[in-house]
């Protein structure tokens, strides 16, 4: 009995925020740190800074909804519901708590129609040519395509996309990857990343794991 507490303790411990604000609500973004992989590598090198978290994924928090989820788009199951604490399991570790950061838009009001908006797209397979419209999602296409102001604009822009590292080098990732499509690297073309809407002035953080 006494070690079924402890297992629970555990769970619960690591699935609740240690650095709170405000209560998680559906719409929150979930900035994630993931764990290290080839394309979580070559994400990092591109939008990351040296002083910051290279946030690598962002989900889109949807909470008591039967169950507490994440709606994201995932290179291995496009856009789909996850369950919070799988979000949580998949990121990388810091004295073994999850590396994610909750922010909310400052503005929340139309939160909850930029949340049933990104409920369209699920079933969209992931977009590993990181270009817009082209009926494929990426994980920060998701939002950049769902969070509307409420004069129909997007609310966070798009730049010009970066896949070199730091020294000004192409990570083989992405070169065999685009080799793989059949495609040129979109160096330059618009798009997001989690880093720079992370940074985004009409968000702040509620809420991290670690």
């Amino acid at each position: 009995m006494m070690k079924s507490l402890l297992y629970i303790g555990i769970f619960f411990g690591l699935s609740a925020c240690v650095r709170s604000a405000q209560p998680l609500r559906s719409g929150d973004l979930l900035f994630q740190v993931g764990q290290e992989s080839a394309m979580s590598g070559a994400i990092a090198a591109a939008t990351g800074r040296n002083e910051e978290l290279k946030f690598t994924h962002v989900g889109i928090a949807v909470i008591g909804d039967r169950a507490d989820s994440v709606l994201e788009a995932t290179s291995d199951g496009g856009v789909r519901m996850t369950a919070l604490q799988e979000f949580l399991d998949k990121s990388g570790r810091i004295d073994g708590r999850p590396l994610v950061v909750a922010k909310r838009l400052k503005d929340t009001a139309g939160i909850a129609a930029s949340v049933r908006r990104a409920r369209t797209f699920l079933g969209q397979p992931y977009d590993y040519s990181y270009r817009p419209d082209n009926g494929r999602m990426y994980c920060s296409e998701l939002v950049w395509e769902s969070y509307l102001g409420s004069d129909g604009v997007r609310i966070f822009p798009a730049r010009p996309m970066n896949f070199c590292a730091a020294d000004g080098s192409m990570p083989r990732f992405w070169t065999e990857l685009f080799g793989r499509l059949g495609e040129e690297i979109p160096e330059g073309v618009p798009g997001t990343n989690p880093n720079d809407m992370a940074r985004d002035s009409t968000l702040t953080e509620i809420c991290r794991w670690f």
